[in-house]
């Protein structure tokens, strides 16, 4: 099924080869197929989880050393916006403190005056947990994806087993 869904997204190749051509962009980034989207997966929500301005520039950063789907890791990277920034931050500095043993600050306010006040109190439990996200819970989604995609194709193939054997 998630195998299908990419395909159909994919067969409307004519903006997309106008797109490429236009900006003189290398294919291989664009492809889509079980490697390219489950790494685009995993490099998009890599980046999506690290607090940082710029995340679409470090996924970018990523193309010369990784082969991933671009578009699919740039919407990944999109998942942290700032409807949902204060709630994951804060769940990466509980998790930060957890980690480190720390109890962290009371009353907290998901607020940027609050984040400045105390930038120097909540840093290393943030990007603790930060790093704790970006490493585990990216790499679990990769594999769930990863599942889902194996698991969609072998659906597909005793499906049609079962259509032709009749």
């Amino acid at each position: 099924m998630i195998r299908k869904y990419f395909r159909k997204k994919a067969s409307g190749k004519g903006k997309v080869d106008t797109f490429l051509d236009k900006y003189n962009l290398p294919r291989a980034y664009f492809n889509v197929n079980r490697k390219m989207i489950t790494r685009g997966i995993l490099i998009g929500l890599f980046w999506a989880f690290i607090p940082m301005p710029m995340q679409m520039l470090a996924v970018i950063a990523c193309t010369p050393f990784i082969r991933f789907n671009v578009a699919v890791a740039i919407a990944m990277v999109w998942l942290s916006n700032p409807f949902t920034m204060p709630p994951m931050y804060y769940m990466e500095y509980l998790t930060g403190n957890f980690i480190l043993g720390k109890e962290g600050l009371p009353d907290v306010a998901l607020t940027l005056e609050w984040f400045s006040d105390n930038i120097a109190d909540i840093f290393v439990p943030l990007y603790v947990g930060a790093a704790f996200y970006s490493t585990v819970v990216s790499f679990l989604i990769y594999l769930f994806v990863n599942w889902l995609w194996i698991r969609s194709v072998r659906d597909e193939m005793s499906e049609k087993k079962k259509k032709y054997s009749k």
